[in-house]
């Protein structure tokens, strides 16, 4: 089903697959500090809850660091003000977004493509690969001139792929994976990584060829990208996230990420990879099949970096899923959030 604008190891088994410290914020116009991760999420949650389909997304200011939401009414604007965020009108409200993103769904699911909301630009960001055909990409822009502005298509390097590879890290059914989050259930604990690792196996360990530390528990791949394992070997994992620095991060809350918002990515292949999020409600199609209601970031990722960990701070943000390739220092990361995750297995960070 789509999903509209408006839902919106260390060795010592800590499997959460890389931590991440969040990169300084940008400073106010006045000097300020900018809101800390914690406060951002929840701003934008509170808005979401309030104004529902009355916005066309929300995204931070790139001077500020503060939340701007994408109304179509000055009633909308007012409603925005009292929550302490900045209200910005925009030509397009979301039942628009929705439809471009409806007529895509029908008319253009091509593999190779992927698109989501771009609150900025107010626009549906399209993004194809280098698989897309000449024939495919001239289709996918028919369909966009028919969308009245709200469909804005760019080529991007690489290809879209799922990141699972053979090597080091967590292991099962002879791939290797990352894991994003330790969480619990009352007493007992849990991993969450990306459901198409979880698909593979239904054991997994800590080293190639190693003992079993968890079973499977659930998984949900395609249209999702998540998965969930138990501990089996009577460990209880800190609720932290390796740095890969020799420290680790501590992982209090998990929240929605916003356009706009510094995170970081961390997995087994590039350990962590730092970059922005450029769009949310994005739509990945796979070779494999597509995964709706995802996040776009500029981190870098690579093959095994598959169900890593985004994070911002000590709020937990994404399951990693794939991405089109990184060049320099700018890639493509793509994340589950992790929120849907939680919430679909009951579980939750610590």
């Amino acid at each position: 089903m789509r999903r509209t604008t408006r839902a919106r190891l260390a060795l010592s088994v800590v499997l959460a697959a890389g931590s991440l410290a969040l990169g300084a914020a940008p400073a106010g116009a006045q000097g300020e500090p900018a809101p800390a991760p914690t406060q951002v999420n929840a701003l934008n949650a509170q808005v979401q809850r309030q104004l529902g389909a009355d916005s066309a997304g929300t995204y931070l200011d790139r001077k500020t660091g503060k939340l701007v939401v994408t109304v179509t009414t000055d009633a909308a604007a007012d409603r925005v003000r009292a929550t302490g965020a900045t209200p910005r009108k925009v030509r397009r409200g979301a039942a628009q977004l929705d439809a471009a993103m409806a007529a895509l769904e029908s008319r253009a699911k091509i593999t190779g493509t992927s698109w989501g909301i771009d609150p900025r630009g107010n626009q549906v960001a399209v993004q194809a690969d280098r698989t897309v055909s000449a024939r495919d990409l001239a289709r996918l822009r028919r369909v966009a001139a028919s969308l009245d502005g709200a469909v804005k298509v760019t080529r991007v390097p690489g290809t879209f792929r799922r990141e699972v590879a053979g090597g080091d890290a967590i292991y099962g059914g002879g791939s290797r994976c990352s894991a994003a989050f330790n969480v619990a259930k009352g007493t007992t604990r849990y991993f969450v990584t990306a459901g198409h690792c979880t698909n593979i196996s239904a054991n997994w360990s800590a080293t190639s060829g190693g003992s079993v530390i968890g079973v499977r528990e659930g998984t949900s791949f395609p249209t999702n990208d998540y998965g969930l394992v138990r501990y089996t070997n009577g460990s209880s994992p800190a609720g932290n996230v390796n740095l890969y620095n020799g420290g680790y991060q501590e992982i209090s809350s998990a929240a929605d990420a916003v356009v706009g918002q510094s995170l970081k990515k961390s997995g087994s292949t590039t350990k962590v990879t730092s970059g922005t999020v450029t769009a949310v409600n994005v739509t990945v199609n796979y070779g494999d099949g597509p995964v709706y209601g995802m996040v776009r970031t500029t981190a870098c990722s690579a093959g095994g970096d598959s169900g890593g960990a985004h994070f911002a701070g000590t709020v937990a943000l994404g399951i990693h899923s794939g991405s089109s390739g990184c060049t320099g220092t700018n890639g493509s990361a793509i994340h589950q959030p992790v929120r849907e995750a939680l919430s679909a297995y009951g579980v939750n960070v610590y």
